[in-house]
């Protein structure tokens, strides 16, 4: 299912400061954080890293504070740092604090499954928060199509490719562990099989990168192109982060700009990267509308209103361990590419000097972008 329901449009737009520009990941601008009564419902947030993207803590951390806040929640918000046994011990000290909802993306599936096991031995309701904990016990989902993802990956490195028969490509995915890669490997995989199997694109190699370690995933991307001969037309990289580690190589071997390389999240180094002519796309998730949709369903699961946040979660994404269905909220992605810039930065966003200064500074004024 890839359409929003219009009940999320009105979710989404009508959280006051949180969404003054309703397009926008990043934190509200400014504006002191809404009160919250000093006996308001607890709800647990835990993050997964700081390193494999900048989203966790530029975007999802305050937009989630903020709006857990404006529905009259009082939100705990900890960063396990990519360890999964941090992760477990922050929702164990959560849950003796006795959250009423919990709110997870977690370093790993099992460790996810595992935290969702204790939660739900408390009675407490837990929503898997941008990540599908595969074989878990989640009571709703909230996240993007990523396999829409995938596909306008796909396709944005095939636009950059035509023309140019028998291109060839290495893929660098994300973390095994994580179902969302599995789908954005999926959606590339739906657009991309076709050419690779009529010779209008040549696979060189597909390769996820454990945990979505940017450093791992430079080290994997130079040995595939070394192993290559030194040969790559365009590298479909899962992320931005990953994008940039495959950047830096392609820089040591006088490639940059002439490789398309494909990334995801909109973070202010990928467009930096486009804007340079190093990186062709980014997608950009509304994080804004994730975090809005995961406090509105926090709020009504914190009141015990089980109706509302069904009817919020009127979607069903089947976990591909236990083949069971999970009330879910998907939002779809937006394809970014150097023309479409200017539209996603001003007030409250992403802002023109954080792209434009030094080397970006050319394009920017080519590209009417001003600060």
């Amino acid at each position: 299912m890839r359409r929003t329901p219009a009940v999320l449009t009105a979710v989404v737009c009508s959280l006051g400061l949180l969404l003054a520009s309703c397009g926008n990941n990043a934190p509200p601008p400014s504006a002191p954080s809404a009160p919250v009564a000093a006996d308001a419902p607890r709800v647990g947030v835990i993050l997964p890293d700081t390193a494999t993207s900048a989203r966790w803590a530029h975007s999802d951390e305050p937009l989630l504070r903020e709006a857990l806040r404006e529905r009259g929640l009082a939100p705990i918000v900890q960063n396990a740092q990519g360890d999964a046994q941090k992760f477990a011990q922050i929702a164990d000290s959560m849950l003796s604090r006795r959250v009423r909802v919990l709110i997870i993306a977690a370093p790993s599936g099992d460790v996810g499954a595992t935290v969702q096991q204790r939660a739900q031995r408390q009675g407490v309701p837990v929503i898997d928060y941008d990540r599908l904990n595969a074989g878990g016990s989640a009571d709703y989902y909230v996240s993007f199509d990523h396999e829409a993802v995938g596909e306008l990956q796909a396709g944005a490195l095939s636009d950059a490719l035509r023309g140019r028969p028998g291109a060839q490509v290495i893929e660098l995915g994300g973390a095994s562990t994580d179902h969302n890669a599995a789908l954005v490997h999926r959606g590339q995989s739906g657009r991309l099989a076709p050419r690779y199997a009529s010779g209008e694109l040549r696979l060189v190699s597909s390769r996820f990168v454990e945990g979505w370690d940017n450093q791992a995933g430079g080290r994997i991307f130079e040995q595939l192109l070394t192993a290559n001969g030194g040969r790559v037309d365009g590298v479909l990289a899962a992320n931005d982060g990953l994008a940039a580690s495959v950047i830096t190589v392609l820089q040591k071997y006088g490639l940059a700009g002439s490789v398309p390389v494909t990334g995801q999240d909109m973070t202010v180094d990928g467009l930096r990267a486009i804007l340079q002519g190093h990186q062709a796309a980014t997608v950009f998730k509304p994080i804004h509308q994730e975090a809005a949709v995961t406090a509105e369903l926090a709020g009504a699961l914190a009141r015990r209103d089980r109706a509302t946040a069904d009817s919020l979660a009127g979607q069903l994404v089947r976990d591909p361990v236990t083949g069971r269905e999970v009330k879910s909220v998907l939002l779809a992605p937006r394809l970014i590419t150097r023309e479409d810039i200017k539209s996603v930065l001003g007030p409250g966003r992403i802002r023109a000097e954080e792209i434009c200064r030094g080397e970006p500074a050319g394009a920017c004024r080519q590209l009417g972008i001003t600060s």
